[in-house]
């Protein structure tokens, strides 16, 4: 009886969580309307899930709908969330995720729609944290397209910009997925800043190299190594813009 009690109280407060992430991201206007969605994984690998059809900026708890590993739900009074199924597939391709958000910030959602992946090595912080932030290819929001474009991503990645739809990170719990995603936007920022001041410029290759070795003191685990895919240094940047079949438009798709 108290162990259920506990499980009870856990659950709620994990609502409450997923009630006041979709609020900072209403307020730092990442979503409008209906846009967006988050999940939590439980202990017992049932899904905590926002529905369809309501302002994540506006949901309390008892909007919140339990459902299982297949998508189908469990309890709640309104529908899952239509996104349901890229959900799904982050937790199959990632035991160690126990959260995924989904957002469209303005920014990095700028980069994604014109075909651009967050991949230039040039702040250390994101570096450490993320690596790069990949680009998947187009699926229909919806519908196993847009899940089978994140596949080749999910194994090295915690964090992908979505091909003209948004951007979706991950992690062991709910907050810390939200810091990644809100990591992005903030490198999509800076980078955006950087452009129109002249164009970034990235780290050399050995500096990036030393902020991979140092993951380990930050408690990050390295999952995208520095060579292949790992971010674009100086040097990349240069040997690409000298290149007659780059265009510089393109060095960081």
């Amino acid at each position: 009886m108290l162990q259920s009690l506990v499980m009870l109280h856990h659950e709620q407060q994990l609502r409450e969580d997923i009630c006041r992430i979709g609020r900072l991201m209403y307020e730092k206007a990442w979503i409008a309307s209906n846009d967006g969605n988050i999940s939590i994984r439980l202990p017992d690998g049932r899904l905590l899930v926002t529905p369809t059809g309501v302002s994540k900026g506006m949901m309390g708890p008892e909007d919140i709908l339990l459902c299982d590993l297949e998508g189908r739900k469990i309890s709640g009074t309104r529908d899952v969330t239509s996104e349901i199924g890229m959900h799904l597939t982050i937790y199959q391709q990632r035991p160690d995720a126990n959260a995924v958000v989904h957002a469209h910030p303005p920014v990095a959602t700028g980069f994604a729609v014109a075909g651009r992946a967050l991949n230039m090595g040039i702040l250390p912080e994101v570096i450490v944290t993320l690596g790069v932030v990949p680009l998947a290819d187009y699926g229909l929001p919806g519908t196993p397209e847009l899940s089978e474009a994140m596949l080749p991503y999910l194994q090295k990645y915690e964090a992908l910009l979505l091909a003209n739809h948004g951007a979706v990170a991950f992690g062991p719990d709910v907050l810390r997925a939200f810091f990644r995603l809100e990591t992005v936007e903030h490198f999509a920022r800076i980078q955006l800043v950087s452009e129109l001041l002249g164009g970034p410029r990235a780290l050399p290759r050995v500096e990036i190299a030393r902020l991979f070795e140092a993951r380990g003191r930050y408690g990050v685990a390295s999952r995208n190594r520095f060579e292949p895919e790992g971010p674009l240094s100086a040097e990349d940047v240069e040997a690409l813009e000298s290149s007659p079949s780059v265009r510089p438009s393109r060095i960081v798709d």
